[in-house]
């Protein structure tokens, strides 16, 4: 009796959670299947398809109908002809029918009718179905079809048949390979823990690298814990996935201390383990533990590996340790592995930084070099070494052997403009011109340097001009030579428009530079337009010194915008940017300034808990403010900090004001040291002096005056004449 093809109605459904949006339309079929599973007659309107009909009718078997559909190049077709045939008495359908038809469907990307026809192969239990559901998995991993293979390990495992590990192992895989969604890896783990399989290494290894792919490091770290009980050891591909996932998510540390277990454990690394890792921790600059597995990978069976040795390199010269890094740029020549072209240019670089420009020349020699960018790179260093002799040499011979670029010509223009010889730069100019190589921004940075370099500041704005119509910009050291020249020359306004320009252009201006442009505009009285600049500067990226901010604090503090100055103060906290001596003085004298005394006291304080002390200047007028209010008593505990900044005035603000406020023994204390220093008392200082030791005389008389305190002819004398303080 015929297997009569049911409804397909799905009556299990893999849970909601699994992506099922990873499967793209395939190009072989232009027509989506319709949602109806019956057999339409209407459609049975095709020559080619009566024709295929009537040869399947003729000798309807599983094998003519596999034949057929898998040449049937429409899939409303194809499963019109799968009904037919299950309609035909003496036809079953066999698990060879549904594999082609399942298949069919799944790389269409309908999983919908798809899973219902594994559903229906798998009730009506056909022979081979689970041979043919695996090789239905296969076909879709190895098309990049996941969502459809998800579905059909779904009803497989739904089935008393239990696929093996390596289909699982499989699934993962692609998954990985492909970046999936984490939830689909998680699912297929599932499913395998569910069949009662037991996971070997290489599952976990899948689940590793999905976890940290994922951003689930610690859970990663759980796992990798976990092994042992789950019956599994690391092997080398669980070590390199722990270590450059580790790495990838910053946690370098952890990861050092899993090669340290990898070392513990004696596993071998292969040529895969170092080509991953070696060029990971050169990255990191760790040269220590790249060394030591360079080394590992050398003394073992490994082959040697182009990457190593690139990364082993480059890291050497990073550091600077050239006879090494030159040692294995031999080895590697020698071993037939040819270095690109960065190993070439860090191991020049490594040479020049060295001052061993000898040797880089010779190894461009030696190994018949032709690349432009690697000759710049020696030229430069000899330029920059005041080697003119050595570089215009080597300039005339890369100009014979026709290697010379514009940035060859850069290079002594500029040589010649930091110099402050624009004559000579110019004269190559025109050679360059001759040449047919074109000036660009960096040409034009150097001359401009050049001229400010000689103070020629009106040839230095019209070249920026032509600059700016070209929308180039200025190298960082012509940026900030040529604003620091037009703020020594008084072009403030000038100085500002090339700040805005470069700024637009998103350029960072030197700190120092800044810093100058800052304080020549606060001083110009624009504290304003200073302040719209610090945020402009902000936005380029730039640090910006104390220095700046002071000059803007002052500013403010002058011109009375209170409001803004704290503003100030709060942005300088927030960047990080912390206090120096002279912020604290200038807050001081703003707080003084404005009679709030006790934020002085707070400042003051806080300004002495951090080790720092007020200027002579700033300390009287602080002491002068408290002395007004009678409060000088409030910093009695600070004043011993004082000693070394004291001079004549502030002490004898401070005797004076301590003497009134009733801190007598206190106030004599200081004189004393006052004396001690050779300071001499001003007129009231001099005055409490007297009539202090006056009072003493003629109490011990028995005689007192009540009027005593204009007794003193030669107080009341200096009194008038200095007035009192």
């Amino acid at each position: 009796m015929a297997v009569k093809l049911s409804s397909l109605t799905l009556r299990k459904r893999i849970p909601n959670w699994v992506s099922v949006n990873a499967y793209f339309s395939s190009q072989s079929c232009a027509i989506k299947l319709q949602s109806t599973t019956e057999f339409d007659p209407s459609q049975l309107n095709s020559v080619d398809y009566e024709a295929k009909i009537q040869f399947v009718n003729n000798k309807l078997h599983p094998d003519s109908l596999v034949s057929v559909l898998n040449s049937t190049p429409d899939l409303n077709s194809s499963i019109n002809l799968f009904k037919w045939a299950s309609l035909q008495k003496r036809f079953n359908h066999t698990a060879q029918t549904y594999q082609m038809m399942i298949l069919k469907l799944g790389m269409a990307g309908n999983v919908e009718e798809m899973e219902g026809f594994c559903t229906d192969m798998v009730r009506q239990k056909c022979r081979g179905m689970d041979k043919s559901l695996l090789a239905l998995i296969a076909s879709f991993v190895s098309n990049h079809r996941l969502s459809e293979a998800l579905r059909v390990l779904y009803v497989m495992n739904s089935s008393s048949f239990k696929p093996p590990i390596g289909v699982f192992n499989a699934l993962m895989g692609a998954l990985v390979v492909g970046k999936s969604d984490f939830k689909d890896v998680l699912f297929v783990y599932k499913e395998l823990v569910k069949a009662g399989i037991i996971p070997n290494i290489q599952t976990l290894n899948y689940l590793l690298e999905a976890l940290f792919e994922s951003g689930k490091v610690d859970a990663a770290m759980d796992q990798y814990r976990r092994l042992e009980k789950k019956g599994c050891k690391p092997n080398i591909r669980t070590f390199q996935i722990m270590i450059s996932g580790l790495v990838a998510k910053c946690r370098v540390e952890e990861s050092i201390q899993i090669v340290e277990e990898m070392f513990r454990c004696g596993i071998e690394p292969d040529s895969c383990f170092y080509t991953c890792i070696i060029p990971i921790f050169c990255s990191l600059q760790n040269l220590e533990m790249g060394l030591r597995l360079f080394k590992m990978m050398k003394a073992s069976n490994v082959a040697s590996d182009l990457i190593a040795y690139d990364a082993m390199i480059r890291c050497l010269c990073e550091h600077l340790q050239m006879d090494d890094a030159i040692k294995l740029f031999k080895e590697m020549i020698d071993s037939s592995l040819l270095p690109d072209h960065q190993v070439f240019m860090d191991v020049i670089n490594g040479l020049c930084k060295s001052n061993r420009l000898t040797e880089a020349r010779n190894i461009l020699e030696e190994n018949n070099i032709m690349d432009t960018s690697l000759h710049n790179a020696l030229l430069e260093s000899y330029c920059s070494n005041g080697n003119f002799t050595m570089g215009k040499g080597m300039f005339d011979e890369m100009f014979e052997r026709n290697i010379t670029d514009a940035g060859s010509w850069n290079i002594l223009i500029r040589y010649f403009c930091e110099d402050g010889r624009v004559n000579r730069a110019l004269e190559y100019l025109c050679r360059m011109v001759i040449s047919s190589f074109e000036p660009d921004s960096a040409t034009y940075s150097a001359l401009l340097l050049g001229y400010c370099k000689m103070g020629e500041v009106m040839c230095a704005l019209d070249l920026f001009s032509h600059i700016r119509s070209k929308c180039w910009v200025l190298d960082s050291v012509s940026y900030a030579e040529f604003v620091e020249c037009l703020c020594r020359r008084g072009k403030i306004q000038e100085a500002a428009k090339v700040f805005h320009y470069m700024s637009d252009k998103g350029c960072a201006l030197e700190s120092t530079s800044f810093s100058l442009l800052i304080e020549k505009i606060c001083a110009s009285g624009h504290v304003n337009r200073a302040i719209k600049l610090l945020s402009m500067a902000y936005y380029t990226g730039m640090t910006s010194l104390n220095a700046t901010y002071n000059s803007i604090l002052k500013g403010l503090c002058n011109s009375g915008q209170e409001k803004h100055f704290l503003m100030l103060l709060s942005q300088m906290i927030v960047v990080g940017c912390a206090f120096d001596v002279d912020t604290y003085c200038i807050l001081l004298r703003c707080m003084t300034s404005l009679n709030r005394k006790d934020d002085c006291v707070s400042v003051f304080n806080l300004m002495l808990r951090e080790g720092l002390t007020p200027n002579s200047e700033t300390l009287a007028c602080f002491l002068s403010c408290l002395s007004k209010n009678f409060q000088v008593h409030l910093i009695l505990p600070s004043i011993s900090n004082l000693a070394e900044i004291l001079d004549s005035t502030t002490y004898n603000i401070l005797i004076d004001s301590l003497w009134k406020e009733g801190c007598k023994s206190e106030a004599s204390r200081l004189l004393d040291l006052m004396l001690e220093k050779g300071f001499v008392p001003d007129a009231s200082t001099h005055a409490l002096l007297m009539g202090s030791i006056a009072r003493k005389e003629m109490v011990g008389g028995n005689f007192v005056d009540e009027n005593f305190g204009i007794q003193d002819n030669v107080s009341c004398i200096l009194e008038e004449g200095l007035g009192n303080t």
